[in-house]
């Protein structure tokens, strides 16, 4: 079985997984009912996805 033959440096390691960091979620606003929400998901509250009623919302 392949071993590698030295110890990887923690600069490298650290290049490698600089892309690892966790990100926060980026919220937008809707344009009807004011509520954040994530990027490209219906409205959970009005039911609006890009500018046209999608969902029918009850009550």
């Amino acid at each position: 079985m392949a071993v590698p033959k030295r110890r990887q440096s923690h600069s490298r390691t650290h290049k490698r997984r600089s892309h690892n960091a966790i990100v926060p979620v980026q919220l937008h606003y809707c344009p009807t009912c004011q509520t954040a929400i994530p990027s490209h998901v219906i409205c959970p509250k009005c039911g609006d996805y890009q500018g046209r009623n999608v969902v029918e919302h009850k009550g």
